[in-house]
């Protein structure tokens, strides 16, 4: 490997008086050592990374970088300038000019080291001692990290640099530490923050270690999660988890964003975190005092899976299988729920027989309801033939990335062609992953890295994925797919009550998540047919009126008993209405976060009491979603309601109940120190309630 940076790639009299100047003058020293190919090439790429965000710092640092194909390997130049060259900077222009180049595969221990570069030009020692500097030997070894003791402000830093990196390991040595010299020591606040920039280079390391060194000297525990180049290593669930804020400092989308739900956040760009950290971590900090929390993030939104949520690095194999199995299902569940609404609302217009009416591309009545019905389903029903492929190809997508599309998307519908299924789909998703993976094992010549994505991944994890479900393994599972149906299909008395309460008990364990989405998988499976049994419309009206249950019970516990409950959960308790009855069992999460030993059991015994009446009921339901808004859709829906309304009042009564005997039970605990938004709260009558356990 070579080095990032010599003598030769140091100016020390940059004569530039632009910032496109002195990209040139530097990119020439670059073009001269042979780490760049086409000089015009790579300085429109660093023009156009110049566009999207200026590149300037506050301290005089100007820090023109791009990736860039016409880049041979990792390469840092380096200008002083007596002039000044304006960057963009807040503070003015700058006489320190850093041009990073990396190659658009530059390998990670290369990025490491320009990472490396981002966070000492935090340091003023470390700046300090480039602009003191009179060889450029001495330069391009104070950037190396070589030179600690052969110059006195060089050694500076190398003395200083363990002081920011402190923060960092907060969350272990340096709380360990405290807790072993002042047990009763109150925990410091803790932040998780999450810094990202387009490039991924430079600004994001700075950012961190900005937000470091002010973490530091405010006495607050922080932990950066980088997002860079190359690539990222995820929190653990636990450290997001303790941790009492967040903050976001991108440029670009935060990936996995949906892990730091409900918690007090800022979200800002790079350049806040590096020009102003101390206002950020002073401005999450009010927003934790004042209760201010985010709300639940949309793990599908945000193009991830939910149950990446709680993931950790070292997941076991069930997790990572649970994941990929999840992973396919959030990216199915959009195709269900507008193909299932649309099919219900054609069937509420038309009837059940508008399923046996021509193609409306060959007949079409503007003036006819049967047309428009007949429309309805038709696109409905389009909607619905994407299921199976969607959900095998985005397994498929979670196991092996871009990569395992095409082989998903054809194993899953292959599965549609030979009546496979749901089954069918996630067997077809979990081979192409796994061939996928198979395949990238294999060391590939250079010259050939470029086909492999494009043509010889594609076509060969096609060929064998399409020959094991044609002729090896897709006639079992589709039998076994008929033998469910037929099971689903004979289900009466105790045994559909008891799969209703098992399905309760699961869509309110969780509230949205792994648990929670298993079930309503299970659900949507059986109606992403075009002739859905009668089992499969009662077990989804069961999981729907269960998974309405924990938001209703908790809005009606803070109406009926609102002493229970802080000023923040009151206001949330309004919006959980809308939520319950809109079928988002999300809208219990701030009361079972504050509370979980109570609000999820009483949940669970309300969520089974309604999956059993609606199996009981025989109520049926043909739309994956839509809460109260689709009762006209559902069979028996009177007695649907009453289910609801019956799970609702046993939830709410036992979740009253509970959090009673914990305020008879220990009065004295309310006066005890904290009252902080995760300690307790006063209510409006000026009675203490503990919210943690």
């Amino acid at each position: 490997m070579s080095e990032l940076i010599t003598a030769d790639l140091v100016d020390l009299d940059l004569s530039a008086d632009t910032k496109e100047a002195a990209a040139r003058s530097l990119a020439e020293r670059m073009v001269e050592a042979g780490r760049v190919t086409d000089l015009d090439g790579f300085l429109a790429d660093v023009a156009a990374r110049e566009e999207q965000m200026p590149t300037g710092l506050d301290g005089g640092i100007g820090i023109p970088h791009c990736r860039s194909a016409h880049v041979t390997e990792p390469t840092l130049a380096f200008g002083r300038s007596a002039a000044r060259i304006d960057f963009g900077a807040a503070d003015g222009p700058a006489d320190l000019i850093f041009l990073i180049a990396a190659p658009e595969g530059a390998d990670s221990d290369h990025l490491t080291i320009l990472s490396s570069l981002a966070r000492q030009l935090m340091n003023a020692d470390f700046t300090g001692a480039l602009r003191s500097a009179d060889q450029p030997e001495q330069v391009a070894a104070l950037i190396r990290g070589e030179e600690p003791a052969t110059a006195e402000p060089a050694a500076e830093p190398a003395a200083a640099e363990p002081a920011p990196a402190e923060p960092a390991a907060s969350g272990s040595v340096a709380a360990s530490a405290a807790s072993q010299t002042a047990p009763e020591q109150v925990a410091p606040f803790r932040i998780v923050a999450v810094t990202s920039c387009p490039t991924g280079i430079a600004h994001t390391y700075m950012a961190a270690e900005s937000l470091e060194n002010a973490a530091g000297e405010a006495g607050v525990e922080l932990v950066v999660e980088t997002q860079g180049s190359a690539g990222f290593d995820k929190l653990p669930a636990a450290t997001i988890a303790a941790a009492d804020a967040v903050i976001f400092a991108h440029d670009v989308e935060v990936r996995e964003k949906a892990r730091f739900a409900g918690k007090p956040t800022v979200d800002v760009g790079v350049k806040a975190a590096i020009n102003r950290p101390a206002e950020l971590i002073a401005e999450v900090r009010g927003k934790a005092a004042r209760g201010e929390i985010a709300a639940p993030a949309d793990g599908a939104a945000e193009g991830s899976a939910p149950m990446d949520a709680d993931g950790a690095a070292g997941d076991g194999f069930g997790t990572r299988l649970r994941k990929w199995l999840m992973t396919g299902v959030s990216y199915m569940v959009p195709f269900v729920a507008a193909g299932g609404l649309l099919i219900a609302l054609a069937f509420a217009i038309g009837g059940y027989e508008i399923a046996s009416a021509k193609s409306v591309a060959d007949h079409f009545v503007w003036t006819e309801t049967s047309s428009w019905a007949a429309l309805l389903f038709q696109i409905g029903s389009a909607a619905f033939t994407f299921l199976v492929p969607v959900l095998a190809g985005y397994i498929a997508y979670g196991m092996a990335d871009r990569p395992g599309l095409v082989p998903g998307f054809v194993g899953g519908y292959i599965a549609t062609t030979i009546k496979a299924g749901f089954l069918g789909g996630l067997v077809a998703g979990l081979i192409a992953g796994a061939v996928v993976m198979a395949i990238q094992r294999f060391k590939i010549p250079a010259s050939l890295r470029g086909i492999m994505p494009v043509v010889v991944i594609p076509l060969i994890s096609s060929a064998i994925v399409g020959v094991l479900m044609f002729v090896v393994i897709g006639k079992p599972i589709a039998s076994a797919q008929e033998a469910m149906t037929d099971w689903l299909n004979g289900l009466s008395g105790a045994n559909a009550i008891g799969l209703g309460v098992l399905l309760g008990l699961m869509m309110c364990f969780d509230l949205g998540g792994p648990v929670n989405k298993v079930a309503y998988a299970f659900a949507t499976g059986g109606i992403a047919v075009s002739d859905p049994s009668t089992g499969s419309l009662k077990i989804m009206a069961a999981v729907m009126a269960a998974g309405m249950v924990p938001p209703l019970a908790m809005a009606l516990a803070t109406t009926v008993r609102g002493r229970l409950f802080t000023k923040t959960e009151r206001e949330n308790g309004k919006a959980a209405w809308v939520l319950g009855a809109s079928f988002i069992s999300e809208g219990a999460i701030p009361f079972a976060a504050a509370d979980p030993l109570r609000v999820i059991p009483s949940s669970m015994v309300g969520g089974a009491v309604t999956g059993a009446l609606s199996m009981a009921f025989d109520c049926t339901l043909r739309a994956p979603h839509g809460g109260i808004f689709v009762v006209p859709l559902i069979g028996q829906p009177f007695l649907y309601l009453l289910a609801i309304v019956a799970g609702t009042v046993v939830s709410t009564g036992l979740v009253v109940f509970l959090k009673g005997l914990r305020k008879t039970a220990e009065p004295e605990a309310t006066g005890q120190a904290g009252g902080g938004a995760a300690a307790g709260g006063t209510t409006e009558d000026g009675s203490k309630v503990a919210v943690a356990v």
